[in-house]
């Protein structure tokens, strides 16, 4: 920290030039050297003030510095930081009892940790493996992360291309198309492709623009894959924890239709902003597949990120979090909807996870316009822009949100001479 404390003078600019000579230019150049946060809000190294309207990418669910989650991170790793998991540890058995009971989980269900929404899915695809099959669908548009195997079940060439040959065995149907999910499941597909191990879907695709599959199709996909003895794998790593207005997205019957998964994967929210996630297996086949020896994580389900997960469902709990986000989400979509700008077609989404649909493809210009207006948001597709703030996003603060979008205003330059 002496070394951060001495460069305090350096300006956003000056950290900008060392981070481009110091980090991988994966990423670009960013955007802001962000110094600290309070709440829904961030400062800058310049000490400009933004109102986060991402939240880390719908990680930091309780905001920054949240008293309670500090102080029991703090409390443990002055405790008991970490371990090897030849050793378990109070936090880690106590996180996996919370999640199945928030799960709805059935008795010989089970819980695996990792370090991420990507070691998540890569867990479950690793899980599908395990069925004696090879064949795994998932949907076009859908993200599940970047190792090669999360990246093989991901849909986007941009992503798949540099490093091909991806895991094979993956097939990608068009999404929301339950034509298309029959037809996977049919006998003359089958015979020509061997039987499906798995199904994995997003019940809401985040980073395809925030696209929620229609009614109706994740019952289709559970009698699907009950009937072919398949696996239904849903990504919530992005839906979970609370962001669309339910511990997990396809608990809310307009989604889910009362569907019990195979296997569940989470990650971002579920720390509040420390690294952790999980996979849930429903039941003793699912809990079963990955057997001693066949998977492993050094950092997963350490003591400290199981407290932080601990207590960020705690104050989801006693704050009355999920009702407040139903509230607060739909007082930003009918505020922003209702303001009548031309620039905005439509707010899609649930909860605290919306996107802002524009009439034009000029997302990355909008966004640009909210940091210099102090908003933090996410040009997640041409033609949208993500929300996912912090669960504890207040009414005015969303309504100051919203009064951005009313008033913002980006050139058409397709009509310029």
């Amino acid at each position: 920290m002496s070394e951060i404390t001495e460069r305090s003078e350096l300006t956003g600019q000056g950290w900008t030039q060392a981070y481009t000579s110091a980090v991988m230019d994966t990423f670009g150049p960013p955007q802001r050297i962000l110094v600290r946060g309070e709440g829904a809000y961030v400062w800058d190294a310049d000490g400009k003030r933004y109102l986060d309207l991402l939240a880390g990418i719908a990680v930091n669910a309780l905001g920054h510095a949240h008293p309670t989650l500090t102080a029991a991170v703090s409390a443990q790793l002055g405790t008991l930081g970490h371990v090897s998991n030849f050793f378990g540890t109070p936090a880690q058995i106590t996180l996996a009892e919370r999640l199945l009971r928030l799960a709805e989980a059935p008795d010989g269900s089970r819980v695996f940790f990792t370090n991420s929404g990507t070691e998540a899915n890569e867990a479950a695809f690793k899980m599908t493996r395990r069925t004696g099959r090879t064949r795994v669908l998932a949907l076009e548009g859908g993200f599940h992360g970047r190792t090669l195997g999360a990246l093989a079940l991901t849909a986007k060439e941009a992503y798949r291309e540099p490093f091909e040959p991806l895991p094979g065995g993956v097939e990608h149907l068009p999404f929301g198309d339950t034509g298309a999910l029959e037809q996977a499941f049919s006998p003359d597909v089958v015979a020509a492709r061997g039987e499906v191990a798995a199904l994995v879907v997003e019940p809401i695709q985040g980073e395809a623009g925030v696209r929620e599959l229609p009614a109706g199709y994740l019952a289709l996909a559970r009698r699907l894959t009950t009937a072919a003895d398949a696996l239904l794998v849903l990504d919530e790593v992005q839906t979970g924890m609370g962001r669309t207005g339910s511990w997990l997205a396809h608990q809310q019957p307009e989604i889910g239709g009362g569907v019990v998964p195979d296997v569940v994967t989470l990650a971002k929210g579920l720390g509040g902003g420390i690294p952790v996630g999980a996979v849930i297996a429903y039941g003793d086949r699912a809990a079963g597949l990955l057997g001693r020896g066949q998977h492993g994580t050094t950092f997963g389900g350490n003591p400290v990120a199981a407290v932080a997960a601990l207590a960020t469902i705690g104050v989801i709990e006693r704050d009355r979090l999920l009702a407040h986000v139903v509230e607060v989400g739909e007082v930003l979509r009918r505020a922003i909807e209702g303001a009548g700008n031309p620039l905005v077609a439509e707010v899609r989404g649930r909860g605290l996870l919306l996107a802002v649909r524009l009439t034009r493809p000029v997302a990355p210009e909008v966004a640009a316009v909210a940091l210099e207006a102090g908003f933090v948001v996410n040009a997640v597709a041409p033609d949208a822009i993500r929300l996912a703030p912090p669960l504890v996003l207040t009414i005015d603060q969303a309504l100051d949100a919203a009064r951005f979008f009313a008033d913002v205003v980006v050139p058409d330059s397709s009509k310029e001479s």
